[in-house]
């Protein structure tokens, strides 16, 4: 029997929805994340990182040009080609592996690995999600640290909103959200219609949306030895003001 292909195993999604999703404002906040993370895991040049889910290398490109050794990983080949290309650029070293982070497993032990900018969440069972998890586990250096950055049940409820349109990319951008369950998910749609020719595509995917403390369990269970939740970058307390959910986990 044939495996069913999840949406994100799509390289024509990526080829469509790469850019809106990965605009310049984006690349603009990588150094920042970048410096956090080494400021977070104490990270000195030399030192190695896994960016489990690395996409087009935004992350993992400012991290090789802090001296470290990163290896990206990814399911979607035009994503690895879009991050050789701008290490190419910036005259680093990446080491890129085509993988999905579902069936990932490496003798390599990492002093850091993330998973950043909402990355997580995507696949049909929790039982695939938790795999994710225990495989990033497997791969971390016993007292390395493993920093999850994502969109959690708390602020997908305090950022609400039943939908948007924006101008990217050359593109109109239109959004409808809505809720799964009793806020299990949050149903997506994207609708993009290009300016110059008026073609439309959308497409609709579900995020499965867990709390902070679930997340933290889960991650002690997959054998993180501590998992402490902040609600941004800098360590700000995770409460009504957090503005995402960062999860440092240490092994």
């Amino acid at each position: 029997m044939l495996k069913k292909q999840e949406w994100f195993e799509s390289e024509e999604f990526w080829k469509n929805y790469g850019p809106i999703m990965f605009d310049a404002s984006h690349w603009a906040e990588a150094p920042g994340i970048a410096e956090a993370v080494c400021k977070i895991a104490g990270l000195k040049k030399g030192n190695t990182v896994l960016d489990a889910g690395c996409g087009p290398g935004r992350i993992a490109v400012e991290l090789a040009l802090k001296g470290l050794k990163v290896t990206g990983v990814d399911l979607i080949q035009a994503e690895l080609d879009a991050a050789k290309e701008t290490a190419d650029d910036e005259k680093v070293k990446l080491n890129l592996i085509k993988a999905d982070l579902r069936d990932f497993t490496t003798d390599k032990k990492f002093d850091c690995a993330v998973n950043l900018y909402t990355s997580f969440g995507y696949c049909e069972s929790i039982e695939d999600d938790l795999k994710i998890l225990k495989h990033i586990s497997d791969a971390v250096k016993d007292d390395g640290f493993f920093i999850l950055e994502c969109t959690s049940r708390e602020t997908a409820v305090k950022y609400f909103t039943e939908g948007e349109w924006f101008e990217r990319a050359g593109k109109t951008v239109l959004t409808e959200f809505s809720v799964e369950g009793a806020w299990e998910g949050l149903r997506s749609k994207w609708i993009l219609i290009d300016n110059t020719t008026g073609r439309r595509i959308e497409h609709e995917f579900v995020q499965r949306l867990y709390s902070a403390i679930e997340l933290k369990r889960m991650l002690l269970a997959c054998g993180f030895k501590s998992a402490e939740v902040y609600g941004d970058f800098n360590f700000a307390p995770y409460n009504q003001n957090a503005v995402t959910m960062v999860i440092v986990a240490r092994k």
